[in-house]
């Protein structure tokens, strides 16, 4: 049986404005990032370029809202190039461990397509419980199910937060109540920002 999954609550009147990180070659090769600090590539530059530009045309009060990002450097590079499109101080936001991407311990380098055979236990572990497997050294997505629902009932003003594709998945699952098991499997695009309201999603 797969691991309970924490819920949380956005106050009301709060927006979270939820980008993923630009590609990096890593994600190219679909490797296994995790808390790796994997560069982002040109096109992943090109991705956090047009993030600004649409927060620019669709983000009312942006001068009062919280910039925060992951302290991994693929996503502080996305929220340094957002900001430069928005014309605003590409150092003015702050870094949240707390953001930080799913570890996934002894997986982390390794190219998907070749896990079945480097890690077959692994693998068929992962199948039977897909969000309480936990790599060795690392988290399940139920462990960072819980750490991103604590951060998300901190929220108290409209927030831009680039993070990683698990954290937006966990941050639907707390805030949507999805199905445990469909959560890792959530889409996660790097050219889409998830706009979050306590009654409504959307994505720019």
């Amino acid at each position: 049986m797969s691991a309970r999954a924490a819920a949380a609550a956005l106050k009301p009147g709060v927006t979270l404005y939820l980008v993923r990180h630009g590609e990096t070659d890593w994600n190219k090769e679909s490797r296994y990032q995790g808390q790796r600090d994997i560069p982002l590539n040109e096109t992943g530059r090109a991705q956090a370029r047009r993030h600004g530009e649409v927060l620019k045309s669709r983000m009312p009060g942006l001068a009062t809202a919280d910039f925060v990002s992951s302290p991994l450097a693929r996503a502080v590079e996305t929220m340094q190039l957002l900001r430069t499109a928005l014309e605003l101080d590409a150092s003015r936001y702050r870094t949240d461990r707390d953001l930080i991407e799913l570890s996934y311990g002894h997986w982390e380098g390794e190219l998907a397509s070749e896990l079945q055979s480097a890690d077959p236990m692994g693998v068929a572990a992962k199948a039977a419980d897909p969000f309480g497997w936990r790599p060795t050294g690392g988290e399940s997505y139920s462990d960072l199910q819980t750490r991103i629902a604590v951060w998300l009932e901190k929220l108290d003003r409209d927030t831009v937060a680039v993070t990683h594709g698990g954290v937006s998945r966990v941050a639907r699952g707390a805030l949507l109540g999805i199905d445990p098991n469909r959560v890792p499997f959530l889409e996660v695009p790097q050219d889409k920002i998830l706009v979050l309201r306590h009654d409504a999603t959307e994505w720019l």
